[in-house]
């Protein structure tokens, strides 16, 4: 399943487009929560570190936008540092975080279907020795099928306060996401997630603005 995540999201690289997020609470804000959050360490939790930095990084921003310090994890970090709790822990006492914002794959299921792909043809007229006949050829140019992927994928995100060490909040977030290989490149899938989450935050009272 981790590494179902780098499918979904590498797959944007061939490009995908999605719709709007929906966002349920799954862990209303905890009464012994020390909120609002004032400095945030934000964790993406992936196989990959690309998506982990991509994600990560449109959280921090969102926060920033709302007047909250945000720290991504993976700017204290590269590819061969072990993702485990102490690294974490040695985070959140480096930049003196309240609050980490943890983000991790739920649910991933895709379904694919070949599409055919629309043909293309030029045509070429020449007149004969007869009077308003032509000659005509007609050459059509046929692309390799493409492939349709629809894509339902759920994210869950939890608050952790660091003075508690516990869970104070969680939500799931569910995105349909659909790709073929025709698209450009679209970066929105994050963009949209990261508001996402950083919206209800703001709507729970779990930061300041």
């Amino acid at each position: 399943m981790q590494r179902a995540i780098l499918v979904i999201f590498t797959a944007l690289a061939l490009g995908a487009c999605a719709s709007a997020p929906q966002v349920t609470r799954v862990q209303e804000l905890s009464a012994s929560a020390d909120a609002p959050y004032n400095k945030v360490l934000v964790v993406f939790l992936a196989s990959t570190f690309d998506p982990r930095r991509y994600l990560e990084t449109e959280i921090v921003k969102a926060l920033e936008a709302q007047g909250v310090e945000a720290v991504a994890s993976t700017s204290m970090m590269d590819s061969r540092t072990p993702v485990v709790r102490s690294t974490f822990v040695a985070m959140v006492d480096q930049i003196k975080a309240d609050a980490v914002l943890v983000t991790q794959l739920v649910s991933l299921t895709s379904t694919a279907k070949v599409v055919d792909m629309s043909p293309e043809a030029t045509t070429i007229f020449r007149p004969t020795y007869y009077y308003n006949v032509f000659s005509v050829e007609t050459t059509e140019f046929v692309e390799p099928q493409s492939l349709d992927v629809t894509s339902s994928l759920v994210l869950g995100t939890q608050l952790y306060s660091a003075k508690n060490q516990d869970v104070v909040w969680a939500i799931e977030s569910s995105s349909k996401l659909r790709r073929d290989t025709e698209q450009v490149r679209d970066y929105s899938v994050y963009v949209d997630e990261a508001n996402a989450i950083v919206n209800y935050m703001s709507r729970d009272g779990l930061i300041a603005n």
